[in-house]
């Protein structure tokens, strides 16, 4: 059983940043694939992005790409989403999930955290 904290939701204006971090439980952090997602308010949830256990594979959803930038610290047992040049269309809900092992492109995960706000304002 892995358990997910996230943390570092806020209210940003547009052009401005954010880092959310998700820690998780556990001894074998390094065999999981971490993900984020993301659901805004009447929407489904939606992909962000997804790294592997090593960090040496990363996938993003097209319209972060450039913008946004996952990372991860083994000895941490911690994943990171760096948020840069944040538009409105970025407030949501955002998730960190854990999967063991599997490809970063793959949509299934296991193991979801409780969500942390994102608000962008405009």
């Amino acid at each position: 059983q892995v358990q997910l904290v996230e943390s570092g939701g806020g209210l940003v204006q547009a052009g401005g940043s954010l880092r959310l971090s998700c820690t998780a439980s556990g001894r074998t952090f390094s065999r999981y694939t971490m993900g984020w997602f993301r659901q805004a308010p009447g929407k489904e949830r939606e992909f962000v992005s997804a790294i592997s256990g090593s960090g040496g594979s990363v996938y993003y959803v097209d319209s972060v790409k450039d913008r946004f930038t996952i990372s991860r610290d083994n000895a941490k047992n911690t994943v990171y989403l760096q948020m840069n040049s944040l538009k409105p269309e970025d407030t949501a809900v955002y998730y960190c999930a854990a999967r063991y092992f599997g490809s970063v492109k793959a949509y299934d995960y296991d193991y979801w955290g409780q969500g942390t706000q994102v608000t962008v304002s405009s």
